[in-house]
C-alpha cells in the first residue's frame, strides 16, 4: 500500500507484533522495519527478543531499558495522585503506554522513520493510548496499526507468520493474555471471560495464595519525602529497588490481587485480573500520610482531582493540557507530604497501623478527651448556631 518507507514498530515478541513485520513489508510496501522493545521490567521474556525480531524480517532491533524513567516519571506521578481507575486498578499497564509512545517517537526521529506502528487490535484501550500519545508528541508522524486492519483470526495470523519464517509457538499457547512490567501483571481471557468463575490459582505469579502465606504478620514502614517513597524500614532505596522489594514483601503475604469488571474506553466491559502488590500498598500508605499532613479542604478537593487523573491515564491522555495542569496542583499539594507510614501485611490484607510526620497537622492537646484538653468547648454553641442557621431558616419556612 506504500503507506511509509521506514517504520519503527513497538515490539513485544508475541505473535501479533512478530507478524506485523512481514505484513508491513509485504502487504503495505514498507521497505524498512525497525523494532523497538521497551524494557520495563518484564524479565526473561526480553531475552531472545532481539534475535526473534531480526529473524522475522526487521532490519534493526532496538531494546531500550526504560525502567527508571517508568518508575520515576510515570508510576510515581500517578502515586502522588493516588490514581486508581474505578477506585480499584492502579494503572500498572496503562502507565507503560505513554512511555512506549514517547520512545517510538524519539526512535523515529533518530532513525529518520516516517511512521511508527503498533500491534494493537480494535477492541482494546492500548490502541487509543498509543495513537493519542503519539499524536500529542508528533502530530505529523503516521501511525500504522496492521492488527487493527488485517482481519485475521489467531490461527490465520500464525499461518501468515509461518509463510514468512516465523515459527508457530512451540507449546500450546496459554489461554490467558498476560502483560507484565515492573509494576505488576494484568491477566485476561480463558476462563476469566466468565465473570462468575473464580480465577484459578495458576493465573497468579506475584502474589501467594492465602494458604501459603506466613502465619505471623509482616510489618513494613514506608518513608516518603514530598509525596515520593524513598525508604522501606528505614533503608533508603532507589525507585526500582523499592518497588521490587515491596512487590516481594506484599506479594508473599498475598496482598495485591484485583478481580474487577472494568469499563474499557471503547465501550466494552471486560473482566480483568491484576497483581500490583507494591503499587496498591504505596497508594494506601501515601493516601494515609496525606490525611495527616494536608488540610481538610485540600484533601477533600484532591479526591475529585484523583478520579479525573486516573481517567486521564486510563483514557490515553497522559500528554494532554489537563494532565499538565493537574500535575501542577498535585505537586503543590505534595510539598509537605513527608513522613512515614507503618503497614501490617497479613493473609491477603494490608492495613495502616501507624503514621508520623514532622508536618503533622494532628494536635494532641486539641484532639484529646483527657485532662490536657485545650479545646474551647464554650465556642461550640455559637459555632453550631451560625452553622445551622440556614437549615433552621429553611425548616421554619416549609412549616409556615
Amino acid at each position: 500500500m506504500g503507506r511509509a518507507k521506514k517504520v519503527v514498530l513497538a515490539y513485544s515478541g508475541g505473535v501479533d507484533t512478530s507478524v506485523c513485520i512481514p505484513y508491513l513489508k509485504h502487504e503495505w510496501g514498507v521497505e524498512d522495519v525497525i523494532t523497538l522493545a521497551a524494557d520495563l521490567g518484564q524479565g526473561e521474556e526480553l531475552g531472545p527478543i532481539k534475535e526473534k525480531a531480526l529473524k522475522s524480517g526487521a532490519s534493526q532491533s532496538l531494546v531500550v531499558n526504560a525502567q527508571e524513567i517508568f518508575v520515576k516519571d510515570y508510576a510515581f506521578a500517578a502515586l502522588k495522585a493516588n490514581a486508581l481507575y474505578e477506585n480499584q486498578y492502579p494503572l500498572s499497564t496503562a502507565l507503560a503506554r505513554p512511555l512506549i509512545a514517547k520512545l517510538l517517537v524519539e526512535a523515529a526521529e533518530e532513525y529518520g522513520a516516517d511512521a511508527v506502528a503498533h500491534g494493537c487490535t480494535g477492541k482494546g484501550n492500548d490502541q487509543v493510548r498509543f495513537d493519542v500519545s503519539i499524536a500529542a508528541l508528533n502530530p505529523n508522524i503516521k501511525v500504522l496499526a496492521p492488527a487493527r486492519e488485517w482481519g485475521m483470526s489467531r490461527e490465520e495470523t500464525i499461518a501468515y507468520g509461518e509463510k514468512y519464517g516465523i515459527p508457530t509457538p512451540v507449546k500450546k499457547s496459554s489461554p490467558y493474555s498476560i502483560d507484565r512490567n515492573l509494576l505488576g501483571r494484568s491477566v485476561e481471557a480463558g476462563v476469566l471471560e466468565d465473570p462468575e468463575t473464580e480465577p484459578p490459582e495458576e493465573v497468579y505469579d506475584l502474589t501467594k495464595a492465602i494458604a501459603d502465606t506466613p502465619d505471623t504478620p509482616e510489618y513494613v514502614e514506608i518513608s516518603f519525602e514530598q509525596g515520593l517513597p524513598i525508604a522501606l524500614n528505614g533503608e533508603n532505596l532507589a525507585p526500582i529497588e523499592l518497588i521490587t522489594r515491596l512487590n516481594k514483601l506484599a506479594g508473599d503475604s498475598g496482598v495485591g490481587r484485583i478481580d474487577m469488571m472494568e469499563n474499557r474506553l471503547v465501550g466494552i466491559k471486560s473482566r480483568e485480573i491484576y497483581e500490583t502488590p507494591a503499587l496498591l500498598v504505596l497508594i494506601q500508605a501515601h493516601r494515609d500520610l496525606e490525611s495527616l499532613t494536608l488540610t481538610a479542604d485540600v484533601s477533600h478537593y484532591k479526591r475529585g482531582v484523583e478520579e479525573t487523573y486516573s481517567q486521564i491515564i486510563y483514557n490515553g491522555l497522559w500528554y494532554s493540557p489537563l494532565k499538565a495542569a493537574l500535575d501542577a496542583f498535585i505537586d503543590r499539594t505534595q510539598e509537605r507530604v513527608s513522613g512515614s507510614v507503618k503497614i501490617k501485611l497479613f493473609k491477603g490484607t494490608s492495613k495502616v497501623v501507624g503514621r508520623k510526620s514532622q508536618n503533622s497537622l494532628y494536635t494532641p492537646d486539641l484532639a484529646t478527651y483527657g485532662a490536657e484538653d485545650k479545646f474551647d468547648h464554650k465556642a461550640a454553641e455559637g459555632f453550631i448556631y451560625v452553622w445551622g442557621l440556614p437549615t433552621r431558616v429553611w425548616s421554619q419556612k416549609i412549616r409556615d
